[in-house]
């Protein structure tokens, strides 16, 4: 590594600046460019933290002081050889975090230099230090100028047989982040007026017994017992259910294995206001038993 600079400038003579010390935590991302530094900043940013991509070192202190007075001071930088000379005051950028009291760790991401050339030729883009050579030229350069960040990382992550679900789960191990639940939205409608654009999964309760032709129940919505209570006992709703919530469970619990955070399930009848509330109720109800984070909302019942 470099030896350590002068109080006034960093190695590539930008100045130093002078900063208070800081309680926050910083994530830098760095590695080989094909080795899935895109891939690792996007699922960061979905364990909470604040993502920076092609960050200069040097700005490092400022953001990270911006950051602190946010939430929880959580940031993680991408850093790599397209910051040119830049990239070199890593080194003291990291020295000077540090020494300011805030938590530092680096993630090195790698792959071999067959992977690598064959992700390149892949996406048909050219290496950023190919110049006018080849593939395999650049990712030499590439090697020599980050060798010292790769000796400094906390954790080197080869990638080169990580599909991009194995990249997520080693880099939310790594960060020790629980991997984020899965939200589930339940939404009431009615067919009348168009079913939700987002649903990834529509239910047509119209097969029960409507309660608009019972009087005492047409002003009324969903939401009020007396409704309910009609609606789930009518002829079919107790097994549409049961049925219905165990397939979700199924279908959901690989939601997450692929890399989905969340999804909305739409509940309909024909006006959106009582059978289509009362189900979505009860089916939300029976998901958040299973553990999954429900919100239930109704799209078309009067507030």
């Amino acid at each position: 590594m470099t030896d350590d600079p002068s109080p006034e400038t960093y190695p590539s003579g930008l100045p130093r600046p002078a900063l208070a010390d800081l309680d926050a935590e910083v994530l830098i991302v760095t590695g080989m460019s094909g080795a899935g530094r895109t891939r690792a900043a996007a699922v960061l940013a979905d364990l909470g933290w604040y993502v920076v991509d092609n960050l200069p070192p040097q700005m490092l202190g400022s953001l990270v002081a911006m950051v602190t007075t946010q939430e929880a001071g959580r940031l993680a930088a991408v850093v790599d050889v397209r910051g040119g000379a830049f990239f070199a005051d890593l080194d003291a950028v990291v020295d000077d975090l540090a020494a300011r009291g805030v938590t530092v760790r680096v993630i090195f991401l790698d792959a071999s230099d067959e992977t690598l050339v064959a992700r390149f030729e892949e996406a048909r883009r050219p290496h950023p230090l190919q110049q006018d050579g080849t593939i395999l030229e650049g990712i030499a350069r590439e090697r020599a100028a980050v060798s010292a960040a790769r000796d400094r990382a906390h954790h080197v992550i080869d990638t080169s047989e990580l599909s991009v679900h194995d990249l997520r789960d080693v880099i939310t191990e790594q960060v020790a982040q629980e991997v984020p639940s899965l939200h589930v939205n339940v939404v009431s409608f009615g067919f009348k007026n168009g079913a939700p654009r987002d649903a990834d999964y529509l239910a047509d309760v119209r097969f029960l017994d409507n309660p608009h032709w019972i009087p005492a129940l047409r002003p009324l919505t969903g939401l009020d017992e007396a409704v309910r209570d009609h609606v789930l006992g009518s002829e079919g709703a107790t097994e549409f259910l049961e049925s219905y919530a165990a397939a979700l469970v199924v279908a959901l619990r690989g939601y997450r294995a692929h890399d989905k955070h969340s999804v909305t399930i739409g509940v309909g009848c024909t006006g959106g206001k009582h059978r289509s509330v009362a189900m979505a109720e009860r089916l939300g109800a029976m998901l958040a038993q299973t553990g999954l984070e429900v919100r239930i909302t109704h799209r078309d019942a009067p507030r």
